[in-house]
């Protein structure tokens, strides 16, 4: 019943449910997951940290739990304390199934997780630290890949993030929102032709695609304006 309530956020009677379970005594530690993540949705920080640490006592690899420690560490500065716990966890996740594809993509989803909390925070160098972790753990390349460039775009450095796309593509040819972030990294650095060939490229495989589309009809309309000011610019013949 306090699950239900929970996954619908009805977190004021999952709560009283929960807080009733613990007085029985009972030692689940989804239950002290669950009162930690109502607590934090509640800014009573200092209650989810206990609740999450007394999920991690009894059960030292519960990562959902050390993913909500590492949260609110984060958005308490205390950002080294953070990743300990996270590392701690993932430690004891990985001591369990080496190799075990389940395992590992349980632990990319984690550093996927953790990658975002960095971004969020605009702290890319760190967020992309994570998701290289969790390439090397998940068969999620493409999805990995694409907030790797995103860290490259934030971080200005446009050719790593046109470098990261053109490998990807290679491998992923048919990954078409690959070819639509290429195609503005290329209209943005004013390489049109370029673009505008990899937004044709994603029609090709998607006529009815709106996004190619539009960014087509900017693109066009930049080539046209651009021949018209190169016209207006040659000198007239006289007769």
């Amino acid at each position: 019943m306090a699950k239900a309530h929970f996954i619908e956020s009805r977190y004021q009677h999952a709560e009283a449910i929960l807080n009733q379970l613990i007085l029985k005594n009972q030692k689940d530690p989804n239950i002290f997951h669950m009162l930690g993540t109502i607590y934090y949705d509640k800014g009573k920080f200092n209650k989810a940290i206990r609740s999450f640490k007394r999920a991690l006592e009894i059960d030292p690899a519960f990562t959902d739990a050390s993913v909500g420690l590492s949260i609110i560490l984060n958005d308490l500065g205390k950002y080294e304390e953070g990743k300990k716990v996270f590392d701690e966890a993932k430690t004891m996740l990985n001591s369990k199934g080496d190799g075990d594809p389940y395992v590992e993509e349980k632990l990319a989803i984690k550093h996927d997780e953790l990658g975002e909390l960095y971004f969020q925070y605009k702290r890319y160098s760190e967020a992309m630290e994570q998701f290289y972790k969790a390439l090397t753990l998940s068969a999620r390349k493409p999805e990995l890949t694409m907030k790797l460039v995103e860290c490259r775009i934030k971080k200005e450095e446009y050719t790593e993030a046109t470098k990261l796309l053109k490998d990807l593509l290679r491998q992923y040819p048919d990954y078409l929102a690959g070819r639509l972030k290429l195609g503005m990294l290329y209209y943005d650095s004013q390489q049109v032709p370029e673009a505008i060939e990899q937004w044709e490229s994603v029609l090709e495989k998607d006529p009815n695609n709106v996004t190619a589309k539009d960014y087509l009809k900017l693109a066009h309309a930049v080539e046209v304006t651009s021949h018209s000011d190169v016209l207006s610019e040659s000198p007239s013949m006289e007769l």
